[in-house]
């Protein structure tokens, strides 16, 4: 899942950069809400952490921009302010929760978490394509209930192909999706990632075109 961090201090930025990707989310992180509004327009994200005091655009006037553009992605709040005139701000601005700096890493993750379930419209906590299962919840995987050993990319390119069912994904949308916008590798990345799970899924019983290749377009999963 794709995550955009919007917050201007450097030091909290890049320790919430690190641990949101320890838990093999994808994070990009934006200095200013103008370059926010920016990186919102060219992708889609799962959530949005933002603080309230931003350069350029603050928090709760990009906060009223994302809503009154329909965009819906859950939005977590962060602020040096504790006063429910404040909080009442925040939550009429249109984001989904609310946390006072400083914060306990463990609750804001968790905050995080119970934002990104609130935001799934499946019961189930499996992604399933045929004999496939993933669970997002433990990256745990299987094929015909064998045990998948997947990289975190690895599993992250399954759980992108999957959530898309036959649309053809290009390299180009798998590196925007699954890598970070300041230091994306090179197009080959996405071919070795592909070709190794590749391996797994057949070691595992899965037949050669699980992934299919459409020359020229990119990659999509097998009719199951």
């Amino acid at each position: 899942m794709r995550i955009l961090l919007v917050e201007d201090d450097r030091h909290l930025s890049a320790s919430l950069s690190e641990a949101l990707e320890a838990l093999q989310y994808t994070v990009d992180v934006a200095s200013d809400g103008e370059t926010a509004w920016q990186n919102i327009n060219l992708l889609s994200y799962d959530l949005m952490l933002m603080d309230v005091t931003l350069p350029r655009i603050d928090g709760l006037t990009l906060c009223q921009r994302l809503r009154s553009h329909r965009i819906n992605s859950p939005v977590l709040m962060l602020t040096a302010r504790d006063t429910s005139q404040d909080k009442v701000a925040g939550l009429e601005a249109g984001a989904d929760a609310y946390m006072v700096k400083p914060f306990d890493l463990a609750e804001l993750i968790a905050q995080i978490r119970a934002l990104l379930r609130r935001g799934q419209t499946s019961t189930s906590p499996f992604l399933t394509w045929g004999a496939l299962c993933l669970n997002p919840t433990t990256y745990e995987a299987t094929y015909q209930e064998t045990p998948l050993r997947l990289t975190p990319k690895e599993f992250a390119l399954l759980d992108l192909l999957i959530r898309h069912g036959r649309r053809v994904l290009s390299r180009y949308f798998i590196l925007e999706s699954l890598w970070q916008m300041t230091d994306p590798p090179g197009e080959d990345t996405v071919k070795a990632h592909l070709k190794a799970v590749r391996q797994k899924l057949r070691k595992a019983g899965a037949p050669r075109n699980f992934i299919e290749t459409v020359h020229g377009l990119g990659y999509r999963l097998m009719t199951v």
